[in-house]
């Protein structure tokens, strides 16, 4: 085992025992999606040696030869993939033959070509509508007040299964303003819940975890906090 592998391992552990601990604390249960973009296809698989089975990529051709890797090298891994970043339309046929979750999906172009592309042979994808909670022109995502009609028209794709909803919320400093979206996000949660019949409330990342679990959070994206810290190519 080299360092870095040593490292890995010993910050899942870390952010394990942590998940575990607020989970105990507020007697719920919370699902951790390891997020490996930037990081090579080694990295993740001192992760998955380490215990963890669910990662995810934001880029597509990044994460298609991650997944490609880990099936002509080590199939032993019974990995679980999700896409988490924005998909752009002429990305979706190979997001849709390889991953087993689209947690990105923020409108209803994007919905259609993954369903039309999700190969029979493949049991239906799981999808996540992103949602814009802090209202950030900036950001993808559906707006609240057009969520439950989004909905409505990707719960008809049949080889799509909608399981529920993520976001990004705004970054903030004080608790308050980091926990404000989180709340919002639960209530829309429950709102549509029983409609849907989802299950999965997507939020929280490394610096947010805790009180997204505490807020409702069903699933967590955590990159640096397993990883380190990530170094981006720079831009010409």
């Amino acid at each position: 085992m080299t360092q870095r592998d040593q490292e890995i391992a010993e910050r899942l552990a870390l952010v394990k025992g942590t998940l575990s601990q607020v989970c105990t604390r507020t007697q719920s249960s919370v699902e951790l999606v390891a997020v490996s973009k930037t990081f090579p296809a080694e990295a993740v698989l001192a992760a998955a040696l380490a215990g963890q089975s669910i990662f995810g990529e934001n880029y597509a051709q990044e994460g298609c030869a991650k997944v490609d890797w880990f099936k002509e090298n080590h199939p032993e891994c019974k990995l679980v993939w999700h896409f988490i970043g924005p998909l752009q339309a002429n990305k979706t046929r190979p997001v849709a033959e390889r991953f087993d979750w689209v947690d990105s999906v923020d409108r209803m172009r994007i919905a259609k070509r993954l369903n039309d592309q999700r190969p029979e042979g493949l049991p239906p994808l799981n999808v996540l509508i992103e949602v814009n909670i802090s209202g950030q022109q900036s950001k993808s995502g559906v707006m609240p007040e057009e969520l439950q009609a989004v909905a409505r028209e990707i719960a008809k794709l049949p080889r799509l299964k909608l399981r529920g909803l993520m976001a990004i919320p705004e970054p903030a400093e004080e608790d308050e303003a980091v926990r404000s979206p989180l709340r919002a996000m639960k209530a829309l949660f429950d709102a549509y819940k029983d409609e849907f019949g989802w299950d999965t409330l997507s939020m929280g990342m490394s610096a947010d975890m805790v009180q997204a679990v505490e807020e409702g959070a069903t699933m967590v994206r955590v990159g640096s906090a397993i990883f380190g810290e990530r170094h981006y190519p720079a831009k010409a």
